[in-house]
């Protein structure tokens, strides 16, 4: 079986995990990390956990300030995204990222609407009615809604302006002229094709499907998309994945990251939206279970949820395990577990692929539950950086059900790994026993 991950399946999924299009999505969405945690925070101030605060800033004023930073960071994600991914693209390439970033916006604001219909009451006959507002921009489109069309847009405007610029079908400026002027003049045609073709699926999309090409992508594949990683079974194969590739020596975490993120990162800022309009996060109201920070359940302490393994090397008898677990302590703390996985080793070690896989997947469906039946909280759109030590990263993304919840699956890691750990370290202290002997 080695040999034949190593000649057919590793060099497979090698080639897709390097692929253009899915490490522009990754090192893209990595863009978006930034705005998520500080438009958090001011989010987390706003709604400060403890009333007497929260009313201080709401009578001051400061409230409606907080809240208009978050507002300023998440609803524009899509539109970051749209450009970061295409500039990620072209940089791969060896081309200039940042015309390839321009050119992308240009083609997604094409592809979004320009009006919005509001509704209201007429003051004189006090009837409902709707009017249609142009000339703007909806930021439910620049945010959540236009998630998985900006990844969709960035990939195909970065490599048809790396296939236009390798092929030399650009307009050519003479020596000496800088850099910076060179690649405006280069991008003058790819960016005409891009603008033509975003033009005509426009006008085909409106006039012939009654739609915008956004909202046909929201539709027809990023609300299938969400409601897959929303299932158990969603839930199931991508947790499995993550610690499957990681064991197979892939980083699993960045794969599955790099195809997933701007799913639940829209499945994230659609919860926010249910909380901005007012209504219970619940499921009734549309509330999504598999959000950024559900996607991170299965990764504390890294990728397969190893703290199990520190505490058991800890308890341990040979030299080898003590001194590994000491070592991979502090860093596990924070969400780091690259000495265990090497150090072990996990990777390639059939002794530790079943409960590598099935601990992060048990927690996983343990979670899902959980906030299905009630016992733990959506989450809305409070996130922490990744290296935010668990319990901590729990209570401030969901307050103390979330933090507990994390604590219940750090007890099931340990119960999960320890039998194996035992295992392995009773041959290591005879291995340990009989070099001894040797030497002596």
């Amino acid at each position: 079986m080695k040999e034949y991950f190593n000649d057919k399946v590793f060099p497979a999924v090698m080639n897709f995990v390097t692929s253009k299009p899915i490490t522009a999505i990754k090192d893209g969405m990595i863009a978006t990390i930034s705005l998520t945690v500080i438009g958090a925070i001011f989010l987390l101030l706003a709604n400060f956990p403890y009333e007497p605060i929260k009313q201080l800033f709401i009578t001051i004023g400061l409230q409606q300030h907080m809240m208009q930073v978050y507002r300023a960071s998440f609803n524009i994600l899509s539109f970051v995204a749209v450009f970061a991914v295409a500039f990620q693209y072209a940089k791969h390439s060896g081309k200039d990222g940042l015309a390839a970033g321009i050119l992308a916006e240009v083609v997604f604001f094409t592809l979004i609407p320009h009006t919005q219909t509001v509704s209201g009451v007429a003051a004189t006959s006090q009837e409902a009615v709707s009017l249609v507002a142009s000339n703007i921009l909806p930021m439910s489109y620049t945010g959540s809604k236009g998630m998985v069309s900006a990844l969709i847009i960035g990939v195909i405007v970065g490599a048809v302006y790396d296939f236009f610029l390798s092929k030399g079908y650009t307009v050519k400026m003479p020596e000496g002229v800088p850099p910076n002027i060179a690649n405006s003049f280069a991008a003058l045609i790819p960016g005409a094709v891009l603008f033509t073709a975003a033009f005509l699926v426009n006008a085909f999309f409106v006039n012939v499907m009654g739609t915008t090409a956004v909202d046909w992508i929201y539709k027809m594949i990023q609300t299938p998309l969400s409601g897959f990683t929303d299932s158990l079974p969603g839930v199931i194969v991508f947790s499995t994945m993550v610690s499957l590739l990681w064991w197979f020596g892939v980083h699993g975490a960045s794969l599955v990251g790099g195809i997933t993120s701007g799913i639940v990162t829209a499945n994230m800022l659609a919860n926010q939206a249910i909380l901005d309009a007012g209504l219970p996060l619940t499921a009734a109201n549309g509330a999504v279970v598999y959000t950024t920070q559900v996607d991170a359940i299965w990764r504390i302490t890294g990728s397969g949820i190893t703290f199990g393994i520190v505490i058991a090397m800890l308890l341990a008898k040979s030299k080898q395990f003590k001194t590994l677990g000491k070592l991979a302590l502090p860093s596990s703390f924070f969400n780091i577990n690259e000495p265990i996985l090497f150090g072990t080793p996990i990777v390639l070690n059939p002794y530790l692929l079943l409960p590598f896989i099935y601990v992060p997947v048990v927690a996983a469906v343990g979670s899902y539950l959980a906030i299905q039946f009630g016992l733990v909280p959506y989450y809305g759109g409070i996130t922490v950086p990744w290296t935010t030590p668990p319990i901590i990263s729990g209570l401030i993304t969901g307050g103390w059900r979330a933090a507990l919840l994390q604590a219940v699956i750090i007890v099931w890691s340990i119960v999960g790994y320890y039998p194996f750990i035992k295992k392995m370290d009773a041959e290591n202290v005879k291995l340990e026993q009989s070099k001894e002997a040797e030497s002596n």
